[in-house]
């Protein structure tokens, strides 16, 4: 049983051991997609429940942005989603450890779980992520105004060679690159913070100084990690959203099984 099964009475306890992150290969991520696909398999119901809410979520932004002639903000939408996708594999994480560890995926248990995270230090990880996530879209449509001009922004639909050339094609460029900047901030912070939180007793400072060292002692190795979710993530988007059904629940069991390698699992 771990700090996450626990009663949230149990969660203000001394404060956990943390191991030295350890050093992995190449190999391992491949492992971890393995295992990854494995997990989704063994319980899709848990993955597509949780990919859900994201692709429903997607789905209301889009139409909300399409009615009202905005759909020029679902560009910073689907660069930026990779900042928020982390927190879709919080219960993921937790459907992983039990099958590591061979215990019932008891759905009630697993849910109460991902319900208690609220009492702990998730909700403060949320609030980076988020603070960081608007930040990204404000700077997007900085961006988006400075080079095309508000104007320009309502006709990309009907006329999407705007994008494709001249000034729309900087702005892309510079765009893509600043949103990455953001997208690895993030992805160092959460890689190995977030299924901290979940499995010991830390707080998020700890949680993300642990993750960036984490990230140092295995800098390619999480550059390679880092660009296939956003990848993967990006080609999900594409049809409707509806690729995250199965890209996240994967990417989610596998962000455990990388974690569980770097911090000796």
């Amino acid at each position: 049983m771990t700090r996450s099964d626990l009663p949230a009475r149990d969660h203000h306890t001394l404060p956990d051991e943390i191991p030295e992150p350890r050093h992995i290969a190449l190999s391992d991520l491949s492992d971890a997609l393995t295992l990854g696909w494995r997990d989704f398999r063994r319980a899709p119901a848990f993955g597509l429940i949780f990919s859900a809410f994201y692709v429903l979520g997607g789905w209301a932004l889009a139409s909300v942005a399409f009615a009202s002639g905005q759909d020029w903000w679902l560009i910073p939408f689907i660069l930026g989603f990779p900042l928020i996708a982390p927190f879709a594999a919080t219960g993921l994480y937790e459907v992983s450890r039990r099958i590591e560890a061979n215990e019932p995926l008891d759905t009630a248990r697993i849910l109460r779980v991902v319900f208690e995270q609220r009492q702990r230090q998730i909700p403060s990880m949320a609030m980076v992520v988020l603070l960081l996530f608007m930040f990204w879209v404000f700077v997007a449509h900085t961006v988006f105004a400075l080079f095309m001009g508000v104007s320009a922004l309502t006709n990309i639909t009907s006329s999407p060679e705007v994008l494709f050339g001249g000034r729309g094609l900087v702005m892309l460029v510079l765009g893509t690159i600043i949103g990455g900047g953001f997208a690895a901030v993030l992805f160092t912070f959460t890689v190995v913070g977030l299924p901290l939180l979940m499995e010991r007793e830390v707080d998020f400072i700890t949680a993300i100084i642990t993750s960036c060292r984490a990230v140092a002692e295995n800098p390619g190795v999480m550059a390679v990690w880092g660009a296939l979710i956003a990848i993967w993530l990006f080609v999900a988007i594409i049809p409707g959203f509806l690729g995250l059904l199965v890209v996240l629940p994967v990417l989610g069991h596998a962000s455990w099984h990388v974690y569980r390698r770097v911090m000796g699992g």
